[in-house]
């Protein structure tokens, strides 16, 4: 499986040669897997564990604390056990995922009110967790310069000027769950076809995901390879496209089919928990498949949002 490990100091610093080969393997990695690992990022490990420590905290609490807290996908809060089940996105039926949420959404307004009221509403912060709300805000932040790197190295990948997606990103929409996925303990025993997420592709641009080994983990799909442990490196981020930029790039690109595997019979109480920034566009942007020889699939366009929206509700199990 050929998921490549890439160092943005080389795409940042870096001699134009190397940037060019980096450019080339950027290109090959995405028409097969979709994902990449992404060294030199200069996300703390701190702040990461930092997030991590304070959101177990929360979701260590009882059912009846967390309920005034319960969302639905993709709204601001709680998404309890048994709200999302990601692939219903691919027309499967199959048990709810085996996993909890914290999701934070885009809260900066346009000053546009219709546009604001669905997808820049102020986020919710959980009270019994004060320490989590200054260190997110810090990761969002981060996480939006990130993303904007790594579009405009995708757009390097194509041969294309710098700003072919980040013209689209001046006032964008993007969602960030703390996935915290226990251990049998706390989920039961799972049934048959049930995941902690069930397989699936994002609906974004790009997906930024902060994880930990584990038994119970992430795996990547290709034609050639099937289902496979992703690679790990404890000193990268993993990166994968979505649906919007394989629509965007007719299909030169794979959207990244995942999924995240049930505790394992052999260590049934493992913990995991990851950390996963979805970047998208500014609302209503027309995403428009570009032409050959760039486009290998003429894609009807498409309203960035209503896609999205329409993934979102097809994925909610559950009122919340």
């Amino acid at each position: 499986m050929a998921i490549p490990t890439i160092d943005l100091g080389t795409w940042r610093h870096g001699p134009e040669r190397d940037r060019a080969d980096l450019a080339r393997t950027v290109d090959d990695a995405l028409k097969t897997a979709g994902f990449l690992l992404v060294t030199g990022h200069g996300v703390d490990a701190p702040l990461r564990s930092g997030i991590r420590d304070a959101a177990r905290g929360f979701f260590r609490l009882s059912e009846g604390t967390k309920a005034p807290y319960a969302v639905r996908v993709g709204g601001r809060g709680w998404l309890r056990q048994g709200a999302e089940a990601n692939a219903y996105a691919e027309g499967t039926q199959s048990p709810p995922d085996l996993k909890e949420s914290w999701s934070f959404v885009s809260d900066e307004p346009t000053g546009d009110p219709a546009v604001d009221a669905e997808w820049f509403r102020p986020n919710v912060w959980p009270a019994e967790a004060p320490e989590l709300r200054p260190m997110v805000e810090r990761y969002v932040t981060r996480m939006r310069e990130l993303s904007d790197l790594l579009l405009e190295l995708l757009a390097a990948a194509l041969g294309a000027p710098p700003d072919l997606f980040t013209r689209h990103t001046g006032h964008p929409t993007w969602g960030f769950n703390i996935n915290w996925y226990p251990g049998t303990d706390v989920v039961g025993t799972p049934e048959p076809g049930q995941f902690r997420i069930g397989p699936h592709t994002d609906f974004g641009t790009v997906t930024v995901l902060d994880r930990q080994r584990g038994k119970g983990g992430l795996q990547v799909f290709t034609e050639t390879d099937g289902w496979r442990d992703a690679p790990y490196d404890p000193e990268a981020l993993t990166v994968n496209i979505g649906d919007l930029m394989a629509r965007w790039t007719g299909d030169r690109w794979r959207s990244g089919r995942h999924r995240v595997l049930p505790p394992p019979a052999d260590a049934p109480t493992e913990e995991l928990m990851s950390l996963v920034y979805f970047y998208e566009c500014d609302p209503g942007t027309r995403v428009e498949t570009l032409p050959p020889p760039i486009g290998r699939v003429a894609y009807e366009p498409v309203d960035s949002h209503a896609y999205l929206r329409a993934k979102l509700e097809a994925i909610s199990v559950d009122a919340g």
